[in-house]
């Protein structure tokens, strides 16, 4: 008991919690913000630059390896140790921790290939609280901490890395397949499964990028999660004005949270928006995410969402798939990603109240 005691003990003074949240909410939520910073703002740039023909943003600024990179391509390469840090800032890491994580991250993100992104979330927590654990127990601090958070952290990465990115890639080509063959009700499956979780106190953006879920997939998951922010902002309109309709429009609707914690009932009308608008992104408009994976889980928020479908059309024009960019294509982009959650969570939402399962202040944020 005495040892349990002391173990207990020493978890609480190094902060090492282990729980779900630590690592499911606060860990995912902290590398889709990594992946944010490096990986979607590296597309943006990149797109910037191509479409605008700026000089300083396609020119290469930098040769590594043999390899070119421009301003949009560092900061795209930079998205594993990004995601790294991102994770140990979540978990209260101290300074050499911290820093030493940025190897970790580069090591997990290349060797767990286009699931990198699940192999770093793993490996950087496992690295992280290894790191804690030693960090200023000795007098050479400076010298243990980042060698074991950095040798535990390639040792799994060289034994793990792999092997999570591929389970990672099957599962994302298992859905991307089933939803290939099946549109519609693959379409109703993933739109709403993405959109709740963007919602949620999780990341559903990371979650895309996990899974390197693009396609059909990827545009199913657009749907979804444009259907929760753009349903939630509008339908809340008259308790929130425009503070509301921005923050949740193109911030999050992850703010309605608290309020669908008191009353879930308010998530009936963006989940069923999010169900109609799926399939229509499927079998309609044929809506495909063809830009960077995390950015189907990323909605409207900043237009990352729309800003990856274009970025995909533009990378389908260049690679000879795709002919053009037709009125058809941007019809359906808007309709899915604006006019239809704005029509429909509301229309829904009326009925919901009807039936007396909503009042006045339900949607009101704090």
């Amino acid at each position: 008991m005495k040892s349990d005691s002391r173990f207990t003990a020493f978890l609480k003074r190094k902060d090492i919690v282990i729980s779900a949240k630590r690592y499911g909410i606060d860990a995912l939520s902290a590398m889709s913000q990594g992946l944010f910073c490096s990986l979607l703002i590296g597309t943006i740039i990149n797109t910037l630059g191509t479409q605008f023909h700026i000089g300083f943003l396609e020119q290469a600024i930098a040769t590594i390896g043999g390899t070119d990179y421009t301003v949009g391509g560092l900061a795209t390469a930079m998205s594993g140790p990004a995601m790294a840090i991102a994770i140990g800032y979540a978990l209260h890491c101290p300074p050499l921790v911290l820093f030493s994580l940025a190897s970790v991250g580069f090591a997990s993100n290349a060797l767990g290939g286009a699931g990198g992104p699940l192999a770093v979330l793993f490996i950087a927590i496992l690295a992280a609280e290894c790191g804690k654990a030693v960090s200023g127990e000795t007098r050479v601090d400076i010298l243990v901490t980042p060698l074991v958070t950095i040798g535990i952290g390639a040792l799994l990465s060289a034994w793990w890395a792999p092997a999570l990115g591929k389970s990672a890639m099957k599962v994302g080509d298992l859905i991307m397949w089933a939803t290939e063959l099946q549109p519609f009700w693959m379409g109703i499956f993933v739109s709403v499964l993405v959109g709740v979780a963007l919602t949620l106190p999780i990341s559903s953006a990371a979650i895309c990028a996990a899974l390197s879920l693009t396609g059909l997939a990827g545009g199913a998951a657009v749907a979804g999660c444009c259907a929760q922010m753009v349903g939630f902002a509008v339908m809340s309109f008259p308790e929130n004005k425009w503070g509301g309709l921005i923050s949740q429009g193109i911030g999050t609707s992850m703010l309605q949270m608290g309020n669908i914690v008191r009353n879930p009932r308010i998530w009936i009308a963006p989940t069923l928006a999010s169900a109609i608008t799926g399939p229509i992104a499927t079998c309609v408009f044929h809506l495909r995410m063809n830009g960077p994976a995390v950015s189907s889980g990323m909605g409207t928020c900043g237009f990352v969402g729309q800003i990856g479908v274009y970025t995909g059309w533009v990378n389908d024009i260049a690679a000879g798939t795709k002919a053009a960019i037709t009125a058809w294509d941007w019809t359906g982009l808007i309709l899915i990603c604006f006019l239809l959650p704005g029509i429909l969570a509301p229309a829904i939402h009326h009925f919901v109240r009807k039936a007396g399962w909503v009042k006045d202040g339900d949607l009101k944020l704090g």
